[in-house]
This record gives C-alpha cells, structure tokens and sequence, in this order.
C-alpha cells in the first residue's frame, strides 16, 4: 500500500507538473490545428490522469491484511507457495495475488491463472495437475506460507 502510495504521489508530484509544462510549450509552438507535439501531450495528459483515476480507486478499496490471520493449513490468497515440478525435479516459489498486483518475474502470480485455480485449497503433500498450452504440469505442493 505504501508503495502505491508511492507511486501515485510521483504521479501527482513529478509526472503531472512535466506533462503540463509539455503541453505550454507545445501550445507555444503556434497554431493548434496543425500542432501533432500538442496532440500527443494532450493524449499523454489524458493517459496520465486516467491512470492516477485508477490508482486513487485501488487506494480507497484497498485494505491492508495482517499477515498472522492468513492461514497457511492450505492454499489461498496471498500465501507463498513452494512447489516441486515432478517432471523435471525443480522447485519454484510463487506468491498468489490478485490480477492487479501479479507480476511473475518477481514470484507474484495472479489468481486467475489456470496454476493458481488448480492449487487453491491444496495442502502440503498434495500432488496437482495443471493443463497448459504447453501440456500438462504435475506439480508437489511442498510448502504454504505467508
């Protein structure tokens, strides 16, 4: 949250003052009919202020969860899971988070994704089976925590 925070002060802060500062120099520039640096610092004036729009909506619903009230007995929202590919022998790590927060690189993946669908409510031990483009993965569930 706080790093989302964050972000949308920069936004607010750095981002909008620049993006207006481009559209006075643009508008400097002579005749806005013909002007395509105008148009593109408007088109990015209007990007800009729709995504602080959604950044400040996620802000108001967002509520902040303490960690020791998550349970960890089995697999749901916002654990870390570790598994054991059975195919191949490697263990990975993933935290499952909501589609807005998913980013994979970093081992946050989202609950919409057909590996999360098929592990929600797995616990420590249980063997899953995933279908992907790729095939099909079997996957240990080898550790859940927070």
């Amino acid at each position: 949250m706080e790093k989302l925070r964050a972000d949308l002060d920069k936004l607010k802060c750095v981002d909008r003052p620049a993006v207006s500062r481009a559209i006075a120099e643009a508008r400097d520039k002579g005749d806005l009919s013909e002007n395509a640096e105008y148009d593109a610092a408007k088109d990015a004036q209007g990007l800009l202020e729709m995504k602080i729009s959604q950044m400040e909506t996620m802000l108001a619903n967002a509520k902040v969860i303490d960690d020791s009230k998550i349970d960890t007995s089995k697999i749901q929202l916002l654990n870390k899971v570790k598994l054991k590919n059975l195919s191949n022998k490697t263990s990975m790590e993933y935290t499952l988070v909501t589609e807005s927060e998913a980013d994979f690189k970093s081992g946050k993946l989202s609950i919409a994704t057909p590996i999360a669908k098929a592990l929600l409510g797995k616990k420590v031990g249980d063997v899953v089976e995933v279908s992907i483009p790729a095939g099909t993965l079997k996957l240990e569930v080898v550790g859940i925590a927070v």
